[in-house]
């Protein structure tokens, strides 16, 4: 990974709040820029980047000892595990197993020179969260999605605190999900109190759901949603090295 520029986890404290969705956009966002991007998909039980892009069909191939990920038609580079199982199959591993699968990912993919990889971490903040942010190394910064729930939000503070322990620099907070049932504005409430930037919100909105579950980003077309979305995306850019002029 030594001619990756930047490596930016996407993270939640718990399931369900739309990190993948926010980690897919992200990444396409960033190739739909020029810049040369790979998304590196370590949530082992549930890896759903493949499906997200339209990439549910494809495979890996390996060159010697190297795994070549797959390109999607924007020149993103994937790796997933989800690209090595089939999705109705579930994942009744160990922790020495998924260890070892991360440190796969990690050490043997060949990514080639990229500006910006991606990192779709699993939630929450146990074994698995460990081993990849050690194997990482040299994180450049820590992106935290959580919807304004109550128990969104007390898990997304525990997800401050791992990066803090993990000494992961964090470039900001998204609130996904916002407004109606979901509330909204508690998480500019939180990165307020924790000294961390507030990069912006998604509302609860049936057309981002549906973008993901058809294999096309949101991101890939013209939209409010889309055009708030990149707003964000600068704002993490701006956070790395590659772009902070």
């Amino acid at each position: 990974m030594n001619n990756i520029k930047n490596k930016i986890l996407v993270l939640s404290g718990k399931g369900g709040v739309g990190k993948t969705t926010i980690a897919v956009n992200l990444a396409l966002s960033l190739a739909i820029s020029g810049k040369k991007t790979g998304i590196l998909d370590v949530d082992i039980h549930g890896p759903n980047v493949p499906k997200m892009l339209g990439l549910d069909a494809a495979k890996i191939q390996s060159v010697g000892d190297l795994v070549l990920p797959v390109e999607h038609q924007s020149s993103l580079k994937v790796m997933s595990f989800g690209f090595m199982i089939n999705e109705k199959d579930p994942v009744i591993w160990r922790g020495p197993m998924k260890h070892n699968l991360i440190k796969q990912f990690i050490e043997n993919v060949d990514w080639g020179e990229l500006d910006y990889l991606v990192i779709d971490f699993p939630p929450g903040t146990g074994d698995e969260q460990i081993s990849a942010a050690q194997l990482l190394e040299k994180i450049t910064c820590a992106v935290i999605v959580s919807t304004p729930q109550k128990v969104a939000i007390l898990d997304s503070v525990k997800a401050i605190g791992f990066c803090r322990k993990m000494g992961i620099p964090l470039c900001g907070m998204i609130e996904n999900m916002s407004g109606g049932m979901f509330g909204q504005g508690t998480i500019m409430k939180i990165a307020v109190e924790n000294g961390i930037p507030y990069l912006g919100s998604l509302a609860m909105d049936g057309r981002i759901s549906e973008s993901g579950d058809s294999g096309e980003p949101f991101v890939s077309g013209k939209s409010g949603v889309s055009d708030s979305f990149n707003e964000m995306v600068k704002k993490i850019a701006f956070s790395c090295k590659d772009d902070r002029k």
